[in-house]
């Protein structure tokens, strides 16, 4: 689980801000939300509200950067890192950005830290916490342009031929990490927080995302996940009563396979080496099949392609899919603009339904929808955070618990819309 992030010089960040999901003192909605691990009381949801361009999607963004970079290996190292510094400013625009990401897993709390520009990683530690303080794991520097890296030797136990072999192999411009992995060596604690980074910390979903292709090769594979996905859809009021997702291969001739393989720069290798070696794609088809009550009272059952259904249900259709893996793995997911095809009713029944699920699966969502701030037993104080512009183009962060009085308030929503929590539109 996610315990905090700090980001600083990385988009609209320009100085230091943290996000936490760690829970204050308030004990409502405990039993939903709050997960006691490694001594930390962690949320499992948290919601950023802002203005158009205040920063709620930059937030989001340094995640799926830390979980790029670390798993991200090159063979150059011209390559460009990927991090881009806040360019309102003619000092920040030319220095390092500074990250540092806070989580639990296997029952222990490691902190990541990272210092990167758009050529070179000039700091990178990983720490563990056995008990209450730090211990150092590893530690990389930057100087006389070669990257020094170092292990704590009380918590690291490796030849020193593995250490010079890491040291080669790491880049300035990648991550002990990716470096790591391709080194015939195994540190426990090296191997849980890469397993984390990999198959803990999913993929940001974003408002363009279709998932709908991934849900269909998922409910194929997988019957469980099917089933989740019809209850799931069923409970938001679709009246879906089954789905069928086929897959069938079809021979190709030399000339489009040729026109495939040059038309598509992004297709893995394996998956040319199929093309050539089968001469076969694959085509799928997806049906709903839907369930009504015909004027005599009795049900009926119709099936109708994908491309009939609306954009909200192959929205949520895909959404269910990406909560089934969420909650089964245990994992940290972020959603940018949840509203995105979706009705407001709906956006409660995710986030409550993610809710009751059992397990310590984090969900972060950003959204414009308010109402969200009036329905009673969702949202706590502390699982509410905002996202204001500054007048120097920087974005400040700051959680709906850090005000005073709130219980004096009558309505959260309209006090939002006023502007008493600052980031709104300014007009």
């Amino acid at each position: 689980m996610i315990h905090e992030i700090k980001i600083k010089n990385f988009l609209s960040f320009k100085d230091e801000v943290k996000f936490s999901f760690e829970a204050t003192k308030d004990k409502s909605l405990e039993e939903y939300y709050v997960r006691e691990v490694a001594g930390l009381r962690l949320l499992r949801l948290a919601v950023v509200y802002g203005a158009n361009a205040s920063g709620k999607t930059n937030l989001l963004s340094a995640f799926e950067f830390l979980k790029m970079f670390c798993a991200r290996k090159t063979d150059d190292k011209r390559d460009l890192t990927g991090v881009i510094p806040f360019l309102l400013n003619n000092l920040t625009s030319k220095e390092p950005s500074e990250f540092s990401i806070s989580f639990v897993t296997e029952g222990k709390r490691y902190l990541y830290s990272l210092v990167i520009d758009e050529h070179i990683v000039y700091s990178e530690k990983l720490y563990v916490y056995p008990k209450t303080q730090p211990a150092l794991v590893f530690e990389r520097t930057f100087n006389n342009n070669v990257s020094e890296i170092s292990f704590n030797p009380k918590r690291v136990k490796m030849p020193q031929i593995a250490k010079d072999e890491i040291a080669i192999k790491c880049l300035q411009n990648m991550s002990v990490f990716a470096a790591y992995n391709q080194v015939n060596v195994s540190i426990e604690e090296m191997d849980y927080a890469i397993e984390w980074i990999n198959k803990k910390h999913l993929s940001e979903i974003d408002s363009n995302v279709d998932l709908s292709l991934y849900a269909q090769d998922l409910i194929v594979k997988d019957s469980t996940a099917k089933d989740f996905i019809l209850k799931y859809l069923q409970r938001a009021d679709f009246n879906i009563s089954d789905i069928d997702s086929q897959v069938k291969e079809q021979k190709i001739s030399e000339e489009l396979l040729n026109t495939i393989i040059s038309n598509s720069k992004d297709l893995p290798e394996e998956e040319i080496n199929r093309l050539i070696k089968e001469r076969t794609i694959k085509l799928s088809s997806l049906q709903f099949e839907h369930r009504i009550i015909n004027s005599e009272g009795k049900e009926e059952f119709y099936k109708m392609q994908k491309k009939l259904q609306s954009q909200g249900t192959i929205r949520t259709f895909g959404l269910s899919a990406a909560m089934h893996r969420l909650i089964k793995s245990d994992s940290f997911l972020a959603i940018d603009e949840i509203e995105s095809s979706i009705h407001p009713i709906l956006i409660a029944f995710i986030l409550e339904d993610f809710l009751n699920q059992e397990g310590e699966s984090q969900l972060l969502v950003s959204t414009h929808y308010d109402g969200l701030l009036e329905e009673v037993g969702l949202l706590r104080n502390d699982s509410v955070w905002f996202t204001q512009k500054k007048e120097n183009g920087a974005t400040d962060m700051y959680s709906l618990a850090d005000f005073k009085g709130l219980n004096r308030i009558s309505s959260i929503q309209k006090a939002y819309r006023h502007g008493n929590f600052g980031a709104v539109p300014n007009i």
